[in-house]
């Protein structure tokens, strides 16, 4: 069933096509496959389409190489963990990586590291708030809900940053 309080606009990026979802609260997910809600072809004036647009278009920077940290309004559902350790994520700077490990220091929870890694695997806002940066406490690069191939491609598209 639709939501008619919500609408998707798609993107081309550099890892595929993105499915954008806001409401007239703000965005409320980037999604790598199409959701159940009514796509939009162009974005107007309407307050979930101009959410639409501020994301599309600072995603579009983002992959250009031209933007490290975004600005737009989310309408974000989860739980009060969940929405502590994504504003968390949001705080990793661009060309960063921390643990999981680290990720639940920070919010005060050092034993809680596997419920830290379920909250990022159900972040619904992708890139811009950004679990890519999170890896495993070995190096290794752990997972990602759009596919390890995508989040190689997104840390290398970070890679470039000065020392």
């Amino acid at each position: 069933m639709k939501n008619r309080d919500q609408i998707q606009y798609k993107i081309r990026s550099l890892i595929g096509p993105l499915y954008l979802v806001a409401s007239k609260n703000g965005l409320q997910g980037v999604f790598f496959n199409k959701q159940p809600v009514e796509s939009v072809r162009k974005l107007g004036p309407k307050p979930a389409e101009r959410a639409l647009g501020r994301a599309a278009g600072q995603l579009e920077e983002y992959f250009a190489g031209k933007r490290k940290k975004f600005n737009v309004p989310f309408d974000l559902s989860g739980t009060a963990f969940q929405k502590q350790v994504w504003q968390e994520l949001f705080k990793i700077p661009f060309c960063r990586t921390v643990s999981y490990k680290d990720v639940a220091q920070r919010i005060r929870n050092p034993k809680a590291h596997r419920a830290v890694g379920s909250a990022i695997g159900r972040n619904p806002v992708g890139i811009i708030i950004p679990c890519h940066r999170v890896i495993a406490s070995d190096g290794s690069i752990g997972g990602y809900s759009g596919g390890i191939e995508k989040k190689k491609r997104l840390l290398k598209l970070e890679s470039s940053c000065p020392a």
